[in-house]
């Protein structure tokens, strides 16, 4: 157990490290930390966290750095953070040149948390449990030749090629696609067997063409998120080159960062703080993720932040639970529905 004094040398000693990246030493903690102490006796103190794995050193004479376990007590120490109400009101403002661009305001909240962090900002599209279909729509390309056009409630648009038997008329096709909007809105690829009654062939092929789009659109775990900040995360030293910048980016070409990054369970309106070896993947666990789930229950999305264990938590965790905030509510307008988001 960790007296209070004790405590407070090692959230000097993190934010420190925080701040100049460098490891920082005995005499500055006495000197700076406020604590009208001894160099002997805040020596004894960073020993005492050293041997309980709250920092490391290269040896005894040398400056020490926050371990993970050191950064997860400094994370868990933070009082309840918030940005400040002149940047809420401006991000606010800003989303709102965007709110009916579901493509412009994920590129946005991307842009804006890297800039906010500056490190990697993830930022994933909202994503609904079950896909419901709002307008379909048959177009001819040739004899036997349509492009199914499938606009699902989000909104979200998703083409295939139907190949058919025998020559159909775009008359034909649309005389079908008309009897399906009448059929199909609002229902998921479940709810479409129940409304499959006195279908000719040709609207056969199309309703399984359609159910077979669907099924795979709910089947898909996880679509390319938007990505931002890789310039930005260069810029740390423990990013300027080698293993770990090349692990990082091996990751965002393979399209795997999210499902890396993301925990199995995410709460609701929570900011979650992983934190270097608790990270499950390898590639990430001298890395610290922020990530937070946003949206309502028929759609939701995450966004989050990848750096350094050496980052910024004080910013970055208010920033994306703020960011998450507005995306639950440019969802909820999207339904047509009242977002519920927690302000704390």
């Amino acid at each position: 157990m960790l007296t209070a004094r004790t405590k407070l040398i090692l959230k000097y000693i993190v934010s420190q490290y925080i701040t100049d990246a460098a490891p920082v030493s005995s005499q500055n903690v006495a000197q700076n930390a406020g604590l009208s102490v001894s160099s002997a006796t805040v020596r004894n103190e960073i020993a005492i966290l050293e041997q309980e794995g709250y920092v490391l050193r290269a040896h005894t004479s040398a400056g020490c750095i926050p371990s993970d376990k050191g950064y997860r007590l400094y994370v868990d120490s933070l009082p309840n953070l918030n940005l400040p109400v002149e940047r809420q009101r401006l991000l606010s403002h800003i989303f709102m040149q965007v709110e009916k661009e579901v493509d412009e305001w994920l590129k946005l909240a991307a842009t804006m948390l890297a800039e906010m962090s500056r490190n990697v900002a993830v930022v994933a599209t909202p994503k609904q449990n079950d896909c419901r279909i709002k307008y379909v729509e048959l177009v001819s390309l040739q004899d036997r030749l349509a492009l199914l056009v499938l606009i699902l409630v989000g909104p979200k648009v998703k083409q295939k090629l139907i190949s058919f038997d025998a020559n159909v008329s775009q008359a034909a096709l649309t005389t079908a696609a008309n009897k399906f909007n009448e059929s199909f809105g609002g229902i998921t690829a479940r709810g479409m067997n129940p409304q499959l009654e006195n279908l000719t062939p040709i609207e056969k092929q199309i309703s399984d063409t359609i159910a077979q789009v669907m099924k795979l659109e709910d089947e898909q775990e996880f679509e390319a998120p938007y990505l931002d900040g890789l310039h930005l995360i260069l810029k740390q030293p423990e990013f300027a080159g080698g293993k770990q910048m090349k692990d990082l980016i091996e990751l965002v070409e393979s399209r795997t960062l999210l499902k890396m990054i993301r925990p199995e369970q995410l709460k609701e309106h929570t900011v979650h703080v992983i934190i270097g070896s608790e990270n499950k993947s390898a590639a990430i666990q001298n890395c610290s993720v922020i990530i937070s789930q946003y949206g309502i229950p028929e759609a939701t999305g995450t966004i989050g932040v990848v750096g350094p264990t050496r980052m910024a938590y004080s910013n970055t965790i208010p920033s994306v639970h703020y960011l998450s905030i507005i995306l639950t509510e440019l969802v909820g307008n999207l339904y047509g529905k009242q977002a519920r988001s927690s302000s704390n």
